[in-house]
């Protein structure tokens, strides 16, 4: 599979570059015609710093930060992030406070949940969602209704990649768009073209990667 992964350059930074392959592939949700792999942004340094510079264009200036909480292994970028928002030099409102970077843990019921030391992190506090890759929009349900049991305050989503603008009246700023991947579809089970012409999943696929079938 590994030989079918076109780049993808983001816009304004060519640094930061996406790996895709088109196929059919399965995730918790939905069925996608395409496999957006983050593997290099997300655990490279390199890459992760050039990816939050990208990310903090969008809340310099504007938006006071506390908190960031990461999904599906963004902790590298989170951590960059942080640092951008807060570095000396930058006209930041964020400049040289303190930042958390933090991540949801999950019960033995697959409920998000933060523990007692992790609480105060989180509540009352202004909190900027990161994740991988949104979809359908489901994980950042999950993410948003946990936040909000915790009493954190939700001023940003932050995504590499996103198909969807926004989530309950919040808008989901990402590095890249279905405008990147103009042919980029995504199915819900019951009505995947993909599966009606039997054509056979590819992997199953999550914000962590792919496992081939």
């Amino acid at each position: 599979m590994q030989e079918r992964f076109m780049k993808v350059y983001a816009k304004g930074n060519k640094k930061v570059v996406l790996q895709v392959m088109p196929g059919h592939f399965a995730t918790n949700h939905s069925h996608v015609n395409y496999y957006v792999d983050m593997t290099g942004i997300k655990y490279g340094h390199k890459m992760a710093k050039e990816a939050a510079r990208t990310m903090a264009k969008a809340y310099i200036n504007s938006t006071p930060i506390n908190t960031i909480i990461c999904m599906d292994g963004c902790e590298v970028v989170g951590g960059f992030l942080a640092q951008e928002l807060t570095r000396n030099g930058v006209n930041a409102i964020n400049q040289d406070q303190e930042i958390h970077v933090i991540t949801p843990e999950y019960n033995m019921n697959g409920q998000m949940i933060f523990r007692d030391n992790i609480q105060p992190m989180v509540w009352g506090k202004n909190v900027l969602l990161l994740i991988a890759s949104c979809t359908t929009g489901k994980t950042i349900n999950r993410s948003l209704e946990c936040i909000k049991y915790y009493n954190g305050n939700v001023v940003g989503i932050d995504a590499i990649f996103s198909a969807i603008d926004a989530k309950d009246g919040i808008k989901i700023s990402s590095i890249f768009n279905t405008n990147d991947l103009p042919d980029y579809k995504t199915y819900a089970f019951k009505d995947c073209p993909l599966c009606a012409e039997k054509k056979k999943i590819d992997a199953i696929v999550n914000g962590y990667g792919y496992s081939r079938l």
